[in-house]
């Protein structure tokens, strides 16, 4: 894939991280069919390339990470309703079968479908000047796609008053650090910079036990607790030998750690 040629976002790869930024600033960040076209190619390449080991998502401009669906250009939907399906999906990594690690770094207005980021990312940190919210039943429309997803990360009585109150009412981002949708808050300055921080001690541990370990706790959303542990077993088998032989223990037990 051709990183150079995307033409709704900027995307670089160094270091094991790939740093993609959302570059529709004059609109918000909004999301187009463009831009959900080479989300599903950035997915694609991210999953296939193993020189990648951690995906950092993150909004050029001022006002906003993203405020959702484009108004001005909609989005496609096929005619037939059979056929039709969450234009949302494109932007989703693990809909799209990609388990690399992705940390969101977010801050001023966070919107709609921006939560199909957030709703998979693994780890969200947040500008202090952060806001979300869902304005979908403020114009008349069924919010049920975002907050599903939200519902699975979030208590559901702060899903269901950010569906209700639409634009009269926005989630700080020392609301959404308390409820844990966000880890950390930060002011602007030092927004970017701790996301890559972030993502280059993710970056330096063995790719396979990561990916491993966040596709069992992924999927274990979906099943019984049985079944999860049953395929969690399945996963170590597979990931422990890889990860472990890529492990100096001497190493990791010198290393520095944070307290937060």
């Amino acid at each position: 894939m051709d990183l150079n040629g995307l033409t709704t976002v900027t995307a670089g790869l160094k270091d094991h991280v790939l740093t993609v930024t959302l570059n529709r600033p004059e609109r918000m960040n909004s999301f187009n069919d463009a831009m959900r076209a080479e989300f599903k190619a950035l997915w694609r390449f991210t999953a296939d390339e193993d020189d990648v080991h951690v995906i950092v998502l993150r909004a050029n401009g001022d006002r906003a990470f993203c405020t959702g669906m484009d108004v001005r250009e909609g989005t496609y939907m096929a005619d037939n309703p059979f056929s039709r399906q969450d234009p949302g999906v494109d932007l989703s990594p693990k809909q799209n079968g990609c388990w690399k690690p992705l940390i969101c770094a977010v801050h001023g207005m966070v919107a709609g479908g921006a939560l199909y980021w957030l709703n998979e990312a693994d780890i969200i940190i947040a500008c202090d000047d952060a806001q979300f919210f869902d304005p979908h039943v403020s114009y008349g429309m069924v919010a049920a796609l975002e907050p599903i997803g939200l519902a699975h990360r979030i208590p559901i009585g702060e899903v269901l008053r950010m569906v209700l109150l639409g634009l009269d009412e926005r989630m700080s981002a020392e609301r959404a650090q308390q409820i844990g949708f966000v880890s950390e808050v930060l002011p602007r300055a030092h927004l970017w910079d701790r996301a890559q921080d972030l993502a280059a001690r993710i970056a330096a541990k063995p790719p396979a036990a990561v990916q491993g370990s966040i596709r069992a706790i992924w999927e274990s959303r979906d099943t019984g607790r049985s079944n999860a542990l049953a395929t969690g077993m399945s996963y170590t088998m597979i990931g422990n030998p890889i990860g472990k032989a890529q492990v100096e223990r001497s190493e990791v037990a010198t290393r520095n750690y944070e307290v937060r």
